[in-house]
């Protein structure tokens, strides 16, 4: 295992920047995954720890040790692609042991004639095949050593793809939306895979993805990231119940938050959607607020009051046991979705006005700029204090 450091990294094409002073520090043994949209640059970022890029500015550390300017192989990683990067004419038992006899055998004694002649040569191959064998046999693949990758099923390729990187004993797996090819219900089965192979091998994992549920699912902590910044560094339930950012809230979450605008009328009172919340907020009168509130967060109450919400039933979305519920509010062009018991689908019909209640401390508040306002705890609800500047 070993601890990452990456200090104040930065990365241009060009004239475009990619990566904007990133800086973050993954610790030995930990799962941190790199989320975020297409383009956000969290492959550029994999890619950059791999040495298959260089940095424009800034340094990365492995393990105490600076690896700027040193080769892929020296940096003892191991990286699994969104291709998988398979040999198609090779065997999955030789895919598997690639790295290794690149590593132990010189060049001679890789031909595949001449090096058999060549005394030790036989040992060293035997000692791969049985470090290969293991690896397949932990993976379930000991039946397919045999085969090629274009007889193997996406997921069998995927796990061969793993076994060629777990071979090595790399200090660090670096993984690049490696479930992406996948259909759904492959990319669950898979999940659990990996969960239980960081778990197995105990190395370090900085995994890259785009998708939330596999984020929130595989991960110790979840780096935002969008247009090259990182957001928010922090464990899963944190990023979706304690965004520092409001384009974090946005991002995770399904559906998504739900945005409204608000004023604070006086303190502790925000007009919001033709309605009144009392949330106790370090706001001066007339300041616009954006309020976030998550889908679960609401209940049905029997008529509008303080602290309720009302609007018209656009649509009425059944998903097993839930229930989603479009709302028209007075004001915001999008509608608020509220997630309610499925056993209220037999009393709400479209067109209805609905009244549907919210907990204060369900709510986030955000300044117009996307900064998170937040209540410390210590000094009671009445207290609100800004965003930290930095992720933590």
């Amino acid at each position: 295992m070993a601890s990452v450091l990456i200090d104040r990294v930065v990365k241009n094409y060009g004239r475009t920047p990619v990566l904007r002073d990133v800086s973050l520090s993954i610790a030995d043994g930990e799962f941190l995954t790199l989320l975020g949209p297409s383009g956000c640059g969290k492959s550029t970022l994999l890619r950059l720890l791999a040495g298959l890029e260089v940095q424009d500015a800034g340094s990365i550390l492995i393990g105490g040790r600076a690896v700027d300017g040193l080769r892929p192989k020296q940096r003892d990683v191991a990286m699994v692609f969104q291709s998988y990067a398979l040999y198609p004419h090779m065997t999955v038992a030789s895919n598997i042991a690639l790295p290794l006899r690149m590593r132990r055998l010189t060049a001679i004694e890789r031909l595949p004639l001449v090096g058999r002649l060549i005394p030790g040569r036989a040992r060293i191959a035997a000692e791969i095949d049985v470090e290969v064998a293991r690896t397949a046999e932990s993976l379930g693949i000991s039946h397919l050593l045999t085969r090629k990758p274009g007889q193997l099923s996406g997921g069998q390729r995927q796990r061969v793809a793993v076994g060629r990187a777990m071979v090595r004993h790399p200090a660090v797996f670096l993984m690049d939306e490696p479930l992406s090819n996948l259909d759904s219900k492959l990319r669950v089965q898979m999940r659990a895979e990996i969960k239980e192979l960081h778990q197995r091998v105990g190395g370090t994992f900085v995994y890259v993805t785009h998708d939330q549920a596999e984020a929130m699912t595989l991960s110790d902590r979840v780096a935002m990231m969008l247009d090259g910044e990182l957001l928010q560094v922090a464990p899963p339930q944190d990023i979706y119940g304690d965004p520092d950012d409001r384009r974090v809230a946005e991002f995770i979450g399904s559906p998504k938050i739900n945005i409204l605008d608000g004023v604070m009328r006086e303190r502790g009172l925000i007009d919001v959607a033709g309605s009144t919340l009392k949330i106790e907020a370090a706001a001066l009168p007339g300041m616009h607020l954006n309020l976030g509130i998550r889908p679960e967060a609401f209940h049905l109450a029997d008529q509008r009051g303080q602290g309720t919400l009302t609007g018209s039933v656009r649509a009425i979305e059944h998903i097993g046991s839930d229930l989603f519920v479009h709302l028209d509010l007075p004001g915001p062009d999008q509608p608020l979705v509220a997630r309610l018991p499925a056993e209220c689908a037999l009393r709400i019909v479209p067109g209805q006005t609905l009244h549907v209640a919210v907990r204060p401390d369900r709510v986030l508040l955000f300044t117009p700029d996307g900064r998170r306002l937040r209540r410390e705890a210590e000094s009671g609800p009445a207290s609100v204090t800004p965003l930290r500047e930095a992720a933590r």
